[in-house]
């Protein structure tokens, strides 16, 4: 079932790019990102609260709390250079160069979490980086 929910990610992600890229026209990108951002947090909290699920807040341990600020600050960062390279760039060029993400996240999967990395995942990962080449030139 993961794949299904990674397909959905994958094409809500490629929307996000199309309405980005129309959205920051003639907008700063900063406050572009601060919009969406508020967007995300209203929806995010309203499917959390509509669930019960944020009972469990307070069953976070200090590590889990460490972490998810790490990967907050991590997507806050990633969205403010994102914005900011479609509002000077081509949506076909910095949306593959974003998911660059991919190949990158494969070697530091096996870096900081030990993952092994398959024959499979390393041609993948170096098509990936290949085929990101071929539409930045």
């Amino acid at each position: 079932m993961w794949w299904i929910y990674a397909l959905l990610s994958a094409f809500f992600a490629s929307l996000t790019a199309i309405f980005a890229k129309i959205g920051v026209n003639n907008v700063n990108s900063d406050l572009a990102t601060a919009i969406r951002t508020v967007v995300i947090l209203v929806v995010a909290w309203g499917i959390t609260i509509s669930r019960g699920e944020e009972k469990g807040i307070g069953q976070l341990s200090k590590n889990s709390w460490v972490f998810l600020v790490l990967s907050g600050l991590a997507t806050g960062l990633s969205w403010i250079f994102y914005y900011k390279a479609l509002q000077i760039g081509k949506v076909s060029q910095v949306a593959p160069v974003d998911k660059l993400s991919v190949a990158l996240t494969i070697v530091l999967s096996a870096v900081f979490l030990n993952e092994t990395v398959s024959l499979k995942a390393a041609i993948g990962a170096v098509m990936i980086m290949g085929g990101t080449l071929v539409l930045i030139f």
